[in-house]
């Protein structure tokens, strides 16, 4: 089946549905140098009103930035520049008639129709030292039921906080800032940089999701 990776960055979502068996093409306004696959640089909701329907099912990770937790602390000033693509990006993919997922942060669970939550622990996602990917992402899917989730089991002490800058050994808000190859290691990515990474999804959420699409879809 192939698949088409919208908003799609260095391409976390796009190797994680990669190894679920899809054929992935990833889309993005952008340049992505480091995409691991097919890649097109466009507007995403154009490509989707053009392209959409030439695909089996459609992925798209709209900014998350106006609903982004670290966004609001900078203060209102900044959440009103950014735009929320969230609407605009679920009339486009509702309007191919495929199946799709629409992902974002924990900020915009209740703009996303019954999202599902995913989160690093679910799938052993932790350093040498214990240290967790606490990640949690949402997940709206529709034309499929990806059902129950693994367990999300948060222990021990340390999280592994992947956002801004890898910035040594500072500790923000009580949190190690790991160095970026604690990071990719964590995020189970080892092709992007550091300021990429802060934006990506670990593959490993996307390739659970692309089993179960596999599953449930003829």
């Amino acid at each position: 089946m192939r698949l088409l990776d919208t908003f799609c960055k260095a391409g976390g979502a796009g190797k994680g549905y990669h190894r679920a068996g899809f054929e992935v093409v990833g889309v993005d306004i952008e340049p992505q140098p480091h995409y691991p696959f097919e890649f097109i640089q466009a507007d995403a909701l154009e490509f989707i009103a053009e392209h959409g329907r030439e695909f089996d099912v459609i992925h798209a990770s709209p900014p998350c930035q106006v609903h982004s937790v670290m966004t609001k602390r900078w203060g209102p000033g900044m959440v009103d520049t950014h735009a929320d693509l969230i609407p605009a990006t679920r009339a486009a993919l509702q309007a191919t008639g495929k199946p799709y997922i629409i992902e974002n942060v924990e900020g915009a669970r209740s703009e996303l129709i019954r999202p599902v939550m995913l989160c690093g622990t679910m799938f052993g996602l932790e350093l040498d030292n214990g240290a967790q990917l606490r990640r949690h992402r949402y997940f709206e899917c529709c034309g499929f039921e990806p059902g129950l989730t693994p367990s999300c089991r948060h222990t021990g002490q340390q999280s592994v906080l992947v956002c801004g800058h890898a910035g040594g050994r500072a500790r923000r808000d009580g949190l190690t800032m790991h160095n970026t190859d604690d990071r990719r290691e964590v995020m189970g990515i080892d092709w992007m940089t550091g300021a990429e990474l802060s934006q990506a999804i670990p593959p490993a959420y996307t390739e659970w999701i692309g089993r179960r699409l596999l599953e449930l879809v003829p």
